[in-house]
This record gives C-alpha cells, structure tokens and sequence, in this order.
C-alpha cells in the first residue's frame, strides 16, 4: 500500500522540489497551495491537488477535515519580506506570524491524529532563526518554527519523529526579496560561494521523513555551506 505526503507549498521553490523526490519514490502526494498555476504534477494520478489558502489560520480544521490519513507532513509554505523593523505593517507582521508559525502548529496538532504511529513531520525553518537576522519577525517565526520542532518531539514521546531543517538563502522565488547588499555579504561567508538550490533542501527533508534513523528526533538540520559554523 503506497504511502501518503502532505506538503504544504508543494506547488513551487522548494516544495516541488519535495513533490517530485517523493513521487520518485512511490508516494501518494497531496499538495496545498493556494494556486496551481503552471504546476507541472497538477494531472498526475499520483497527485491531489488542494485549493487552499493557508494564511487563514482559522480554517486550518476545515482542510484537515478533507484529509482522511497521511503519512508525513511536510510544513512547507512560508513568506518573507525582508523589511525593517521600525517599518513593518501590522497586518504583514499578522500575516506571516500566522502563515509560518501558526499554520505549522496548528496542521502538527490536527494531522498528528490521523498519522500511523512511526508518522513523520518535517518542517522548513531557516537559519534565519538561528542568528540575528535583518528581517526580525522572519528570524522571529523562524526561530518559533524551530521550538515547536522540539517541544513537539518530547509531546509526541517518539510515537512520530518531527525534525526541521534550517536552510540559508535558497535559489528560489524568495531570493528575490533579500536586497542585493545583502545577498553579496552572504555569499562572502559560505564555503560553496553560492545559494542552495532547492533540490538539496528537498532531499534532506524527504530523507528525514522517508530513510532517516528514528534516532534523530526534536532536531534541525542546518542546510548553510559553513556560514553558521557551531
């Protein structure tokens, strides 16, 4: 019986990176986006595809409520701004406390119950919640996503392994929005002397929700190419 991954942004970036190492390797794959435009599995029969826009955390529970059992989770989606913090909307400082950390939460909390025992759950951090980062509230729900990882490891007492991964810039749509300055300065600082592509993102999370010992559990990968050595 084939398994089944839910991944949230599943669509784009680093989310279809993830969708397609996991149709490479037999799963059933749900994917929750709030367009599908252009999306290349959107047909496939291996592929559901949700509509949803997952910025309303309220009705987490009716998307869940459309879900009968998965496998592994993977928390995906997110949002950047790179503003200043003396500068900083309220509603897109709601907003992206709600899509990066509340959404998470809220999709651990409710899926957990329809997983099998041995169930996996992977969330995408960033090393922005590891360091002092420019954009504060990113760094912020960052770093949020990070705790959860591991309060919900010692909640969950090994029933399901929950990691994260901690990657820094990634060539994807969101690179965009960091200022050159600053994407110059990092480039300076990592060994490979270039950002992360979406594909080793992707295969670390399906490596610790498919192949992973059980071992490593409550923990965050970091994904940085030495530029955040510990």
């Amino acid at each position: 019986m084939k398994k089944t991954v839910l991944i949230t942004g599943g669509n784009k970036g680093i989310g279809l990176e993830t969708t397609k190492k996991f149709l490479q390797i037999g799963y059933e794959v749900i994917v929750v986006a709030r367009d599908f435009t252009g999306f290349e599995f959107k047909e496939d029969k291996n592929v559901r595809c949700i509509e949803f826009d997952l910025s309303d955390v309220a009705k987490v529970p009716e998307l869940v409520s459309m879900i009968d059992s998965i496998d592994v989770l993977i928390n995906n989606a997110g949002v950047m701004y790179s503003l200043p913090y003396d500068d900083y909307p309220k509603e897109k400082v709601d907003f992206m406390i709600g899509l990066n950390i509340e959404v998470p939460v809220k999709l651990i909390e409710l899926l957990s119950k329809k997983m099998p025992d041995g169930g996996r759950i992977v969330n995408d951090a960033s090393i922005a919640g590891q360091i002092g980062h420019p954009d504060v509230w990113y760094g912020i729900t960052k770093a949020g996503l990070i705790n959860a990882t591991k309060s919900f490891a010692k909640i969950f007492d090994g029933r399901i392994i929950i990691n994260a991964v901690a990657p820094s810039p990634v060539e994807t749509d969101m690179l965009n929005v960091i200022p050159e300055a600053r994407r110059e300065a990092f480039l300076k600082t990592v060994t490979a002397k270039r950002f992360a592509y979406a594909e080793e993102v992707a295969k670390t999370m399906v490596w610790l929700a498919t192949e992973a010992p059980e071992y490593i559990n409550g923990t965050c990968i970091d994904i940085n190419s030495g530029s955040y050595l510990r």
